[in-house]
């Protein structure tokens, strides 16, 4: 190669060397009716003697012109500044010497003007640069657009089309282009679409073709199809697992779950490897690293021969919690209350999630994360102690919250409340709350201390003063109180949930005397000893949508008014949820209260039980259903029952909810089921991130004088 480019060239020199000699020449042509002969042309290369050859520049003149070099050829080039050009013997000819050339060229060529400022700015940053788009002439002139309909074929035996559709840029531009060379764009991109499609069942050797092609002929439709074909799926062949051995032998094999013979699915592939990711940390192993892939495939017999490199890490043992953080909410030693695993134990990441989450539910933490840490210190059997390193950074202890409600017969109803989570660190909070509503008005305060002592446990104590004027009974109630609990929230979700505690109210409440036939005050001291348990297998706290939940209230209580009266009070109430489809749940409640012990007449009137409202049997007005006083108010009685169904339809974040309730309440201790009174009703649902928003109305069924005939339930959270 490089000899014929020097060819060329010294062929070129030498034909421009004799073009003088043509240039000279005279050629003319003789004219028409002339017979005399054209003068002969010269010879283009004239021949010329030994002795008029004579050089331009002579040897010697040329020698001493050029600078002197090193003989060393890896010495440095000499500067430009210190190079000196050797001044040339003055030659016999007319041709200037190299100095004289350059001093020409530095007087015809002036030096260059000095840079305008605007070079030395920075630039524009390309994000603040703007660009007017082009207008046409005619504001109204609209781009010409063309319309295509996408064919696919070959995909459909392989179960992809679908996908494809999904995914496709044809499809993705609705039927309309601005002109053909867009759509045959689109359609390249759909056939890599499809061929990436092909190859992620296995297909490595599907092949996609896409025609454009007007439907019909000259109509400016056109139809784009994507023609694959698939060819032969390849499978697994040999299976490699490149690692130290495990304890118990054999555990990466089982993890990883792939199979010769089995189609090299790119889903498949990639879901064992990341179930080796997820297995491993469960079992011993919280520094495993999978590297890259390799298969290996075989165009003849389709097959693909799998390796996958595995460092296993150290066998590992749970030790103790080091934390830190620039803001820290807890020392190690409450994070140690709140760990489920002992150490010494087999490290098991499964456990260290479960730390993180009831990190995260006591609500103190901007940023949160528990990870391991290797110590090189040696454990039992082989393993290596690994400490837990929780980074913590504090994030605003103080919540304010509102809720705001509407029922009828119970009207207008705001509570608000105020929270320092960790006024008493660790977890001591000081709570006050206040209700400000057309029938009931209170303030609260609150201290509550969770994780006492011992996880997911809560120890609450709480003073209130509360006005209630009720239909029922009108009451000024001053109470303290203190329980342990074990209660559900919606971050931490519990199945078992429980309380006891203590109550001591002092009460002052008007009621119907029957002894009397009239209405008179009297004041109630009251104790009592309030029990709860419950299980809940429910999917949601606020919104479920399948499972159970089982709650019971046991009260052994003493009221005292010029004697004491002992007696009991139960609650039982059950809820299930069934999803009928993916957008329709059933619900259903039932509930049966019972006071033992004591008359109706000598309980306070606020310890009775009542039926009727927003939270009992719709349709009704809050207490109104059961027996009533001559005067005809509510009085409440000493058994309840009610029974409640529900069908929630949900459409994206909006929900239809008709129901139908029944309920009655008798003065006897045992809910019989007798005279039930049913109200029906729709309602509407707002899905939000922090629970549903519920508007119900509803009416009586057999609706009697006096009863409500519309009744409307505004609230947060469903029903039941």
């Amino acid at each position: 190669m490089r000899k014929g480019v020097r060819g060329v060239w010294i062929a070129a020199l030498a034909g421009t060397a004799a073009l003088p000699a043509v240039a000279h020449a005279q050629i003319s042509d003789p004219k028409p009716g002339q017979g005399a002969p054209a003068p002969a042309l010269p010879d283009p290369v004239p021949t010329v003697s030994p002795q008029q050859q004579e050089p331009i520049v002579p040897d010697a003149e040329f020698e001493a012109a050029l600078p002197k070099l090193s003989d060393d050829i890896n010495a440095p080039l000499e500067p430009m500044q210190d190079f000196q050009a050797q001044p040339a013997a003055p030659a016999p000819s007319a041709v200037p010497t190299v100095p004289e050339v350059s001093r020409q060229i530095e007087q015809d060529f002036a030096p260059a003007a000095a840079e305008a400022p605007e070079f030395a700015e920075p630039l524009q940053p390309l994000a603040e640069f703007k660009v007017e788009p082009a207008r046409s002439d005619d504001a109204d002139e609209k781009a010409p657009t063309i319309r295509y309909t996408t064919v696919v074929e070959g995909l459909e035996k392989v179960r992809l089309e679908d996908r494809f559709r999904a995914l496709s840029s044809l499809e993705n531009g609705d039927g309309k282009a601005v002109n053909a060379a867009m759509v045959s764009a689109r359609a390249r991109e759909d056939e890599k679409l499809a061929v990436r499609l092909m190859q992620s069942l296995g297909y490595y050797d599907g092949t996609a073709i896409s025609t454009i092609e007007q439907n019909p002929k000259n109509s400016g439709n056109v139809r784009a199809t994507i023609a694959a074909t698939p060819g032969t799926v390849y499978r697994l062949g040999t299976i490699t697992i490149v690692s130290d051995p495990t304890v118990p032998p054999g555990l990466l094999d089982r993890e990883l779950n792939l199979n010769p013979g089995d189609p090299i699915q790119a889903d498949r592939v990639q879901g064992a490897e990341a179930n080796v990711s997820l297995r491993l940390p469960q079992q011993g192993y919280p520094f495993v690293t999978l590297g890259e892939r390799d298969i290996l495939l075989d165009e003849e017999t389709h097959i693909g021969d799998y390796t996958l490199p595995v460092t296993l890490g150290p066998r590992a043992r749970f030790g103790k919690i080091v934390t830190e953080g620039r803001r820290r909410v807890f020392e190690a030693d409450h994070i140690e209350l709140l760990r489920r695993y002992k150490p010494g134990a087999i490290y098991d990441a499964r456990q260290v999630d479960d730390l993180r989450e009831a990190l995260i539910a006591t609500s103190l933490f901007s940023t949160i994360s528990v990870e391991p840490q290797k110590t090189g210190q040696a454990g039992a059997d082989g393993t290596e102690v690994v400490d837990l390193l929780v980074r913590q950074v504090a994030g605003r202890p103080r919540t304010i919250a509102a809720e705001l409600g509407y029922s009828t017969g119970q009207g207008i109803r705001l509570e608000g409340s105020w929270t320092h989570r960790n006024l008493f660190p660790p977890e001591g909070a000081l709570i006050g709350s206040g209700v400000l509503g057309t029938q009931e008005q209170g303030v609260t305060g609150t201290f509550r201390r969770s994780n006492a002592g011992l996880r997911d446990r809560t120890f609450q104590m709480s003073a209130s003063l509360n006005h209630q004027d009720y239909a029922a009974f009108e009451s000024y109630t001053g109470s303290l109180s203190a329980r342990m609990s074990r209660d559900s929230t919606p971050i931490w979700q519990k199945r078992w949930t429980y309380y006891y505690g203590v109550e001591l109210v002092g009460s002052n409440e008007d009621r119907y005397n029957f002894n009397t036939g009239g209405r008179d005050r009297g004041t109630w001291l009251i104790a009592a000893l309030p029990m709860y348990g419950g299980y809940d297998s429910t999917d949601n706290l606020l919104n479920p949508t399948r499972g159970f939940r089982i709650k019971a209230n046991v009260s052994p209580e003493m009221s005292v008014r010029v004697s004491a009266r002992p007696y009991e009070r139960f609650m039982l109430e059950g809820t299930a949820y069934y999803p009928v489809t993916g957008n329709i749940v059933i619900a259903g409640r039932a509930r049966a209260g019972s006071i033992a012990g004591v008359a109706r007449n000598d309980l306070p009137p606020s310890r009775r039980y009542y039926a009727g409202g927003g939270g009992s049997v719709r349709g009704f007005g809050y207490q109104e259903l059961g027996p009533r006083s001559p005067d005809g108010r509510p009085v409440g009685g000493r058994s309840v029952n009610e029974f409640a169904l529900e069908a929630r339809y949900r459409f994206g974040n909006y929900g239809i909810v008709p129901f139908v309730d029944a309920g009655q309440v008798y003065e006897g201790i045992y809910p019989t089921g007798q005279n039930l009174r049913f109200g029906a009703g729709i309602g509407g649902r707002l899905y939000t991130n922090f629970g549903p928003i519920r508007v119900d109305v509803a009416t009586p069924i057999a609706r009697k004088p006096g009863e409500s005939k519309i009744s409307l339930y505004i609230s947060i959270g469903q029903a039941f």
